[in-house]
């Protein structure tokens, strides 16, 4: 091991201990632990919830898969700015009026029944739990090279620490982590960007130029050689752009903020830092492409995730080798200490309490549930990772994002804005939008292979979508005159959801009018 990449991470990992430490304070209660007790400011979010996006994903999966296709792997990340925008006018604001704890509370003001918490809980598992394994599998690969140790031990080493962040610091502890690594993340891509083109004559698309100068003008298109790469363009970017509004761990950053301003505020601060950072990364992949060829990158890992490390190490040396490596760990651990716990609060507070105990369950009970639920989903997400290896993490992120796009988004969506629907529906669409899902991408050529594919594209979006939203409008209509499954009466859903609709004191109603229902501390934030 050399001592300064040693000691950059050693460093970093002991403040974010020590920030879990100073977070315990704070996280006393089922409040605290799944939404920091609603004390956040819109900065304080908006700097997190763009921490949850500039992720290893995002700067290790785009840069490599830029390196080694071009500007076509520029499409893993060009529709997130765009995700965003619609999360702003769409779902923000009364998903906070809405929401306690989870995504599936925010649903079941409008509709109860433990069937479909149940349903938006473990779909929630297998969103969380595919992200985390991107997230494991990038912050492995660049540890064993960073630490020469072996891929599978730095992935336990890794998961160890996401589990103490989450098990003692909570949403409190993970969201002051990811204000730490965001700051550092931007520091340090400005930095490298800043190396990069000064080498280029100071000339921000001197890369690119490069690039086209010694692969040829190709490498700066999109491929759309044959259909198929065009309809995995437009499903890949539909599963992007829609599945933001389902992310379990995006979404419920929107409860942590102290009412309905703050949601929007923060969501439009995000939107600005990540689509500067997107920008950034074709630079990064080109230069990748120039500085250390295409050859070095896939020898070192095929599916192209080492091009950013190898490109730091190539024109900054170990010193800046270390700092990217360093804070590429520090980023992934706050994207995982995220996921954990919108995983555990959908095992502890939607399963267990909701679901299983019908919610006989006290709160000091749920949060050892939860805390337990997170050690074991990060055992299930560290033995998937480990056969995750050599798969690209940008296309493992955005399976995530697709099944988030076919399942809780149209669910959310139309519990907020379709007054025809009902829980029959929002479970038909649920359930039969994630089956697919899974189905497609099993069958899809990024698990069996191209030759052996049955199903053609890698993201099935473009398919999933319609056919979720067209079982929850089936099943809307096959269940219209059931008066079970009709739930809150629209006028008074409308009137929680969109309180300055019907009020003039807007915010305000958004706190008292739902604390009956959903109880909420609104001290000076932490």
């Amino acid at each position: 091991m050399e001592p300064l990449p040693v000691a950059i991470v050693c460093v970093l990992i002991a403040t974010t201990i020590g920030i879990t430490a100073y977070a315990k304070r704070r996280n006393v209660d089922t409040g605290d632990h799944y939404v920091a007790g609603r004390r956040l400011s819109a900065w304080q979010n908006g700097l997190a919830l763009a921490g949850d996006q500039i992720s290893a994903a995002s700067f290790l999966g785009i840069t490599g898969a830029v390196a080694l296709t071009g500007m076509t792997g520029f499409l893993l990340g060009i529709g997130l700015s765009t995700a965003f925008l619609l999360i702003v006018l769409l779902v923000a604001e009364p998903l906070r009026n809405l929401g306690r704890f989870t995504l599936a509370d925010a649903v079941a003001t409008r509709f109860d029944g433990r069937g479909l918490r149940g349903a938006i809980a473990v779909t929630t598992l297998v969103i969380s739990t595919v992200f985390m394994v991107v997230q494991f599998v990038g912050s492995g690969l660049v540890a064993s090279a960073l630490l020469h140790i072996d891929f599978a031990v730095a992935v336990v080493i890794l998961g160890g620490l996401m589990t103490l962040y989450t098990v003692v610091g909570g949403m409190v502890g993970a969201t002051y982590i990811q204000i730490f690594k965001t700051s550092l993340l931007l520091v340090m891509v400005l930095t490298l960007f800043v190396v990069v083109i000064s080498r280029t004559g100071w000339n921000p698309l001197g890369p690119m130029k490069e690039a086209a100068a010694q692969m040829g003008d190709d490498v700066m298109r999109v491929d759309r050689s044959d259909s198929t790469v065009s309809w995995n363009f437009i499903s890949l970017n539909m599963g992007l752009v829609l599945g933001m509004m389902g992310m379990p761990h995006i979404m419920v950053r929107f409860l942590t903020v102290r009412d309905g301003r703050a949601a929007r505020s923060s969501a439009q601060g995000a939107m600005w830092i990540f689509a500067v950072f997107f920008l950034l990364l074709p630079i990064f992949g080109f230069a990748a492409a120039n500085e250390v060829g295409r050859d070095a990158i896939t020898a070192a890992n095929p599916a192209g995730n080492s091009a950013a490390t190898a490109l730091a190490q190539a024109v900054g040396g170990d010193v800046l080798f270390a700092l990217v490596a360093g804070v590429v760990i520090a980023t992934v651990l706050a994207v995982l200490a995220g996921l954990a716990i919108a995983a555990s609060g959908a095992a502890a507070h939607d399963l267990y309490t909701n679901v299983l105990k019908r919610g006989e369950v006290d709160e000091r009970r749920q949060l050892q549930v939860s805390r337990l639920a997170g050690v074991g989903i990060a055992v299930v997400a560290i033995v998937l990772a480990l056969g995750a290896k050599d798969l690209n993490v940008a296309f493992l992120a955005n399976v995530a994002f697709s099944i988030a796009a076919a399942t809780t988004m149209p669910v959310v969506v139309l519990s907020i804005y379709w007054k025809g629907f009902n829980r029959i529906g929002a479970t038909w669409g649920i359930v039969g939008g994630l089956t697919l899902s899974l189905v497609l991408v099993v069958l899809g050529p990024d698990v069996m292979g191209k030759g052996d594919a049955i199903w053609p594209l890698s993201i099935p979006a473009i398919v999933t979508i319609p056919f979720a939203f067209a079982l929850c409008w089936l099943g809307s209509r096959v269940a219209r005159g059931n008066p079970d499954a009709q739930g809150m009466p629209w006028e008074e859903f409308s009137a929680r959801a969109f309180p300055s609709r019907t009020r003039g004191d807007g915010d305000r109603f958004s706190r008292d009018g739902v604390a009956a229902a959903t109880p909420e501390r609104t001290t000076s934030s932490p």
